[in-house]
């Protein structure tokens, strides 16, 4: 195994007689790294590593209530907003997966735009960000499975997620999913694979019928979503700001196909297309449920849209039959995501352990050969996100917390990868536009590169900003919790801290690993 630096590129050493390199694999070698990871997944899969993460129904039935709550109907078209500035993003992000076809995308990619060190941070940001994802992934299923039956509900009476009993709950029922997506991401590539591809149809084929029976059992015209009706925040500018963090939540992940790059077949022509179009499909059909939504509730002054979210709306336009049916389908898109998005920061921690950037790198870069699959980085992800459950017990709160600190993790991360990007194209330092593996030109922005690049970075950094900002009504609406309030402010700034300890720690002593 090489411990190379991803700006060392130099011949691997030759693969053994029993695995014969196709060209996929003597492309990765062209970075320094052999193949290791079995590439097994084709076009349809790169997407669903995408579009899982994504999970256009896990996210948008969590947040819907929250989008509501703070933004009343307006905050819908935060929605379109979002999804072009993520598009934006993505586009940048194709044209590198095309180029750097390697695990741990963010940190390669970001440590090959400017600087080891530089990049080492992206990683580090990117990774703890996806366990922070992980762990909000989970808590989902509180949204779900009690309204389906509730015997679900395991402890106390109440399962609204920001109750006591809710947030308690919910943190139970994430940590058995846990346990769960562990264990397929230790079994084999391939079980993990079929259980995304299966899922991801699944999901899309209920998101389909959700939007179509919402939009047929419309109550009132797509006028409403010019009113801030019920909104908690002022203004129309505030409804939009808060109101946005329901599609800013759903539209992370996409650049998922990068990170299954070593395991994906033909990987320079597949992952550009596959990030583009998961995070296309995720944003179109994602609007539409969210109009859908708004268009078939009862009501939209009860009280039930801010708290229940979709799920009331589901069971009470459509009836408990259908609505428990496509709520079970939102559930396995649940599972699936939590998966999808452990996964991907297995990946991550592999990438960077590869590279001997992490402690104890030997084990976490270590890939069992008849499974293709790092065991350690799976048990790492899926120990710590459980114990950021455990927040949950603490105060309902927490909920939110984690979900709006795992957003803007990622969101600082990809503008740690389009900013460097932005420089490199202004000093003309972009590698050039070559083939893929089968000869066709690689994916490129061409002249369109430098003002796309430069409005992804501004859409980012803007976005982290009104992410992060401690909107008290926001973050600790009880009060008496200041450390909610500046939660994501705190973390990330403890994620850095410890970054830089363990840096000063390893220079001192460059065994430690």
């Amino acid at each position: 195994m090489t411990t190379s630096s991803p700006a060392d590129v130099r011949p691997d050493p030759p693969h053994s007689p029993a695995h014969a390199p196709d060209p996929d694999d003597r492309s990765l070698s062209e970075f320094g790294y052999r193949q290791e990871l079995h590439r097994s997944l084709g076009r349809y899969a790169s997407f669903a590593a995408g579009f899982s993460f994504i999970s256009v129904l896990t996210t948008v039935f969590q947040f819907f209530a929250f989008g509501y709550a703070f933004g009343g109907p307006v905050f819908f078209w935060a929605w379109p907003v979002v999804l072009t500035g993520q598009l934006l993003v993505a586009a940048c992000f194709a044209e590198l997966a095309a180029r750097y076809p390697i695990s741990g995308a963010i940190y390669q990619w970001s440590s090959r735009l400017s600087t080891p060190t530089f990049g080492w941070f992206a990683g580090w940001i990117m990774v703890i960000g996806q366990i922070v994802v992980v762990a909000a992934a989970a808590l989902a299923l509180q949204m779900v499975l009690p309204a389906i039956w509730s015997g679900f509900q395991l402890i106390g009476t109440d399962p609204s997620p920001v109750s006591p009993d809710g947030a308690a709950n919910a943190a139970l029922l994430g940590v058995v999913l846990l346990a769960l997506t562990t264990l397929v991401n230790v079994v084999d590539n391939r079980v993990m694979s079929v259980i995304n591809r299966v899922g991801v149809t699944a999901e899309i084929i209920g998101a389909v019928l959700i939007v179509v029976l919402l939009l047929t059992h419309s109550e009132r015209t797509p006028g409403i979503t010019f009113h801030t009706t019920g909104a908690a925040q002022s203004g129309l500018f505030g409804a939009l700001a808060v109101g946005s963090f329901t599609a800013a939540y759903v539209m992370i992940g996409f650049d998922s196909a990068g990170e299954m790059s070593e395991e994906t077949h033909h990987p320079r022509r597949t992952a550009p297309r596959t990030i583009l179009t998961a995070l296309g499909a995720a944003g179109l059909l994602g609007g539409l449920i969210v109009l859908g939504g708004l268009l078939a509730a009862p009501s939209l002054t009860d009280g039930h849209l801010g708290v229940d979210g979709l799920s009331y709306v589901l069971t009470s336009s459509l009836g408990d039959g259908v609505g428990k049916v496509l709520l079970a389908d939102v559930v396995v898109a649940i599972a699936v995501a939590t998966l999808a998005i452990q996964t991907a920061a297995c990946r991550m921690l592999f990438s960077m352990a590869r590279d001997g950037q992490l402690p104890f790198s030997a084990r976490l870069a270590r890939v069992n050969p008849r499974t293709g699959m790092p065991s350690a980085p799976a048990l790492v992800v899926g120990v710590l996100a459980a114990a950021l459950l455990l927040l949950n017990f603490a105060s309902p709160d927490a909920f939110l917390a984690i979900g709006t600190t795992c957003i803007v993790m990622l969101y600082l991360a990809y503008a740690m990868v389009t900013g460097p990007l932005l420089v490199r194209r202004l000093r003309g330092g972009l590698p050039s536009a070559g083939t893929d593996e089968s000869g066709a030109p690689l994916f490129s922005l061409g002249r369109w590169g430098i003002p796309v690049n430069a409005l992804a970075l501004l859409y980012g950094l803007l976005m982290t900003v009104n992410l992060a900002w401690p909107r008290a009504a926001v973050y600790d609406p009880a009060g008496g919790h200041w450390y909610f309030q500046w939660f994501t402010v705190l973390f990330l700034l403890v994620t850095v801290g410890t970054g830089l300890v363990y840096r000063a720690v390893r220079r001192r002593d460059p065994g430690l690993e």
